[in-house]
């Protein structure tokens, strides 16, 4: 088995070996996975954080001993708590991160870092706080930057910087917490599902306090949630028909 680790500040996850191939995810500067396929240009790999699969390219990461990957594993997550931040190189060149980039790699990387980061698990009330950050990020399928995200990503990421591990996809998602029986059940932080005409679950969004609910639909935006599901006020309807609401923490 070969191991990895992201030296540069976002590289996309493929679905197939191939530049032109659908982005189903981003891998992040600091994080580390498994290489469990080497083929000339690419490698199929799975991240640690949330075992997620994917082709990166093999010009776009460093490998690692096995024994390093064993110490990351026990490390605690220190993460960059700004939008966008840098490191500087050995030889002094700088480069961007953003945020929710792994800084406790950097020394392994020798990178220097001195911005602000974040570390453990925050109280629930402060996934709000953290999800307005991405408010009017664009949605990018496969996305999980300030600079573009979708919505399972969005979800990710803000239960990531708090602490808190969720899997990669709105479906995977939909299968951690426990499930609430009824919306005024519900608190600000909890997770609200969303399926299609197939009773497939394909959208998630974090809901807020009365009646309100942040989520990646076009952009990261703000909706009221009821019992059908999303209400689009400029659009004066409903986009989003509700399958459950899980709580999480």
């Amino acid at each position: 088995m070969d191991y990895g680790i992201c030296n540069l500040s976002i590289v996309p996850l493929r679905a197939e070996a191939s530049d032109v191939s659908e982005m189903v995810s981003q891998v992040f500067y600091g994080e580390h996975f498994k290489v469990l396929e080497i083929r000339k240009k690419w490698s199929l790999i799975r991240l640690a954080f949330d075992k997620y699969e994917g082709w990166i390219d093999n010009k776009q990461y460093l490998n690692i001993a096995e024994e390093d990957y064993a110490d990351f594993e026990k490390k605690e997550l220190m993460l960059s708590s700004d939008l966008v931040d840098f490191v500087t190189t050995e030889d002094n060149q700088l480069f961007s991160i953003c945020l929710g980039s792994i800084i406790s790699s950097s020394e392994y990387l020798k990178h220097f870092f001195e911005g602000k980061s974040i570390s453990g698990a925050l109280p629930k009330e402060h996934l709000i706080e953290t999800a307005l950050l991405y408010l009017n990020t664009p949605y990018l399928w496969g996305g999980k930057s300030p600079f573009g995200i979708d919505c399972s990503g969005f979800t990710q990421m803000v239960y990531k910087l708090n602490g808190y591990k969720l899997l990669r996809d709105a479906s995977q998602q939909a299968m951690q917490g426990e499930a609430l029986s009824f919306i005024e059940e519900s608190e600000p932080g909890d997770l609200a599902f969303f399926d299609n005409d197939e009773g497939k679950i394909t959208h998630v969004g974090i809901i807020m306090a009365d009646n309100y609910i942040i989520h990646a639909h076009g952009k990261v935006r703000i909706d009221r949630l009821d019992h059908s599901g999303i209400f689009n006020y400029e659009l004066r309807n409903h986009t989003h028909k509700l399958r459950v609401i899980k709580r999480i923490i």
